[in-house]
């Protein structure tokens, strides 16, 4: 059954809103200009009004009555933060996904390696979308619909953070050896290896962020 038409607009507006924000294009305490956003997405401010109380949920905007949303910035504490839940969550979707994993799921999560490191190679900015990618497989091998709900609105807020910062090819290759290395314990059914190699990526990803904040 085709969606209602202001249903479909709301939700692509919500989605060409959200690249905005994920990739910088509106950068961090920026306001968000209704007029002028609408304008550039060819759609009304009604649409776009209920895209911005959307993302204002998911916490990539702070919405103010009578003032409008801008996109959030944050500091130091903002980032220990994200990462102590980022951390208590995606541990424990290493350890399932190492417990639950099909060949189907290992196969998969080998081809976004693979994708990642061609493009690193090729000297592209390691773009948001394969790190999300590599995350998004290891959940699905979790088979934890609740973990990968809140995991997902986590992981948007850190790709907010970062999309500020500066690129640092070390920590992007450092990541990719990372991702390799759990693939390995999840491909090896060996959950204590898993939350062990997932805790020290987001160790090292959290203390590179703190860094280039600084």
């Amino acid at each position: 059954m085709t969606p209602p038409l202001h249903l479909s607009l709301a939700g692509q507006a919500v989605d060409a809103l959200r690249e905005l924000v994920l990739t910088g294009e509106i950068p961090a305490g920026t306001r968000v200009n209704e007029v002028e956003l609408a304008a550039r997405l060819g759609i009304s401010r009604g649409p776009l009004r209920e895209a911005i109380r959307h993302l204002a949920s998911e916490g990539l905007l702070v919405l103010v009555p009578h003032r409008g949303a801008h996109v959030p910035e944050a500091g130091p504490a903002d980032v220990k933060a994200l990462f102590e839940l980022r951390t208590a969550l995606e541990c424990a979707a290493a350890e399932l996904a190492a417990s639950r994993r099909t060949d189907a799921d290992v196969a998969r999560l080998h081809a976004v390696c693979a994708e990642s490191r061609r493009t690193y190679q090729a000297g592209e900015r390691f773009p948001y979308r394969l790190d999300l990618a590599f995350h998004r497989a290891l959940l699905e091998a979790a088979r934890s619909p609740y973990i990968t709900e809140q995991v997902h609105l986590v992981q948007q807020r850190v790709v907010l953070l970062r999309s500020g910062l500066q690129d640092h090819p070390p920590h992007q290759r450092a990541s990719l050896d990372d991702h390799d290395a759990l693939v390995s314990a999840v491909a090896a059914a060996d959950p204590s290896r898993a939350s062990d190699v997932m805790r020290r990526h987001l160790a090292r990803v959290c203390a590179q962020m703190l860094t280039s904040l600084a």
